[in-house]
């Protein structure tokens, strides 16, 4: 259309100036409506379930949502309407971020180029990769045989614990749980010197904890303390009971299963990057960030999950160990950061 107009122009008597700059705001108008119309046009891809001030919310959107939850077919129509509402919500939020230009904030820029970045990454790994064949019976009995601390020799620990402020661990606290002998006389000296403390149960097992740590738990004499530090807080823990928690091959295979997949994507993931590092030129323009080579672990090596930074295509995220106890099986509190401190290991005071 503008095309059109220009040319018309040319082909007629030059008009007065004034004339010459009405009919280029009249250009530009035309242009400005022509650009509108299209912009309304547009529409996401996937038939609309909702609008919501005038920015569809699809289908396609939906089934994002619900593959990602990991919904089964029974809760799919519940679920559907719970998910529609959380888009609803989500688009509320960004328009309402966009009028205030949060989305050209820097820092959300760049949090958004890292999200595309990884995602991008991960797409690709999973195309190299595509789908790994299942294991057979064979390879998870074999696995099932060579682990059995993980299956039919597991044990299991129940332990207490009280949390106290890591800045509350001073050398006169750790001497005296190293003179008690047991956590209530720590519980009984804290509530007397004032020092707020929390009091939790936790159980693991031999597979939910590094084999040096559970030969030493197993070790331990029963209400023997010790105490783990875990960032802003400090844990003095006792165990409590050491028992038999066998698991049979039946139960643990669809564990083994994903267990061995998940090995297997880490390994191809990993060649795949040593490939590109072989054939790609990569020059360190700060030396001191040059990789060390004695690194136990070289920047190749890293698996890569943790270089995509998300979890795989077909939505499954990290795997526990074999054998682990599911958190829905565990009786007490079962706390990430407890087991992450456990796996750091620990310090006896007695």
């Amino acid at each position: 259309m503008n095309t059109y107009h220009l040319a018309a122009m040319k082909t007629t008597s030059a008009p007065s100036t004034p004339k010459r700059v009405l009919c280029a705001a009249l250009i530009l108008v035309a242009a400005t409506l022509s650009a509108c119309g299209d912009k309304a046009k547009e529409k996401k891809p996937g038939q609309a379930l909702a609008s919501v001030n005038g920015e569809e919310v699809t289908v396609l959107q939906l089934n994002e949502e619900l593959q990602r939850a990991g919904v089964t077919a029974a809760q799919q129509d519940t679920a559907s309407k719970q998910l529609l509402q959380v888009l609803i919500d989500r688009q509320l939020l960004q328009e309402a971020a966009a009028k205030e230009n949060l989305d050209r904030d820097p820092k959300v820029m760049q949090a958004i180029d890292r999200a595309k970045s990884l995602i991008i990454a991960q797409a690709y790994l999973q195309k190299r990769i595509g789908n790994t064949a299942k294991p057979t019976a064979a390879e998870v009995e074999d696995y099932f045989n060579k682990h059995p601390e993980f299956f039919s020799n597991r044990k299991q620990f129940n332990m207490s614990e009280i949390v106290i402020a890591t800045n509350d661990l001073t050398p006169e606290v750790r001497s005296a749980a190293d003179g008690a002998k047991s956590l209530e006389e720590v519980a009984v000296w804290l509530d007397a010197h004032k020092i707020k403390y929390g009091r939790t149960q936790i159980s693991r097992s031999t597979a939910d904890v590094p084999r040096e740590l559970s030969t030493k738990l197993l070790g331990m004499p029963k209400g023997q303390l010790f105490v783990v530090k875990e960032g802003p807080r400090a844990m003095f823990i006792a165990v409590n009971e050491v028992k038999d928690a066998p698991v049979t091959l039946a139960v643990a295979a669809p564990q083994i299963e994903q267990f061995l997949v998940n090995q297997k994507n880490k390994e191809m993931g990993s060649a795949e990057l040593q490939r590109l590092r072989s054939t790609a030129k990569i020059e360190y323009l700060n030396k001191s960030m040059m990789p060390d080579p004695k690194s136990a672990t070289p920047a190749g090596d890293a698996p890569a999950s943790a270089v995509a930074g998300t979890p795989n295509a077909a939505g499954a995220g990290a795997t526990p160990a074999p054998g682990a106890t599911p958190a829905a099986a565990t009786p007490d509190r079962g706390n990430s950061t407890d087991k992450a401190a456990l796996d750091r290991g620990v310090a006896g005071l007695k």
